[in-house]
């Protein structure tokens, strides 16, 4: 019994310390978001990326934040690709209304043309 609980511990010692660690990565990429860094927030969504694989809820997220920092960044066709990426794998994720939303605030600043084609989607 003792060995199972200490098992059990040991267990949920690690998990939460996985947790914690994706947890600190996507945290420090909103704060270089919100100083501008770009370089830095795709380093540590990357970082969050690799570290939550068995988390996929975390995807949308990820990839919403990835898509402000490419358009931050004036790289327009790799955010819509990134925006679409969601409205297409994530279609009823909060992550991808806001995506939606970013989509048409594109196309309304001329950066997107919803008929013209992009880049092939791979599926």
């Amino acid at each position: 019994m003792t060995n199972q609980l200490s098992l059990l511990l040991a267990l949920l010692l690690v998990l939460t310390g996985c947790s914690s660690a994706y947890s600190k990565h996507l945290s420090k990429a909103y704060s270089a978001y919100e100083i501008g860094d770009c370089a830095e927030v795709i380093r540590q969504l990357s970082q969050t990326e690799r570290l939550s694989r068995s988390r996929p809820y975390l995807q949308p997220e990820i990839s919403l934040l990835r898509g402000q920092c490419l358009e931050r960044q004036a790289l327009y066709l790799d955010a819509v690709q990134t925006y679409r990426y969601l409205v297409d794998h994530y279609p009823q994720n909060e992550y991808t209304y806001r995506a939606g939303a970013r989509l048409e605030t594109l196309r309304q600043l001329g950066h997107y043309d919803p008929e013209q084609a992009l880049a092939p989607r791979i599926r």
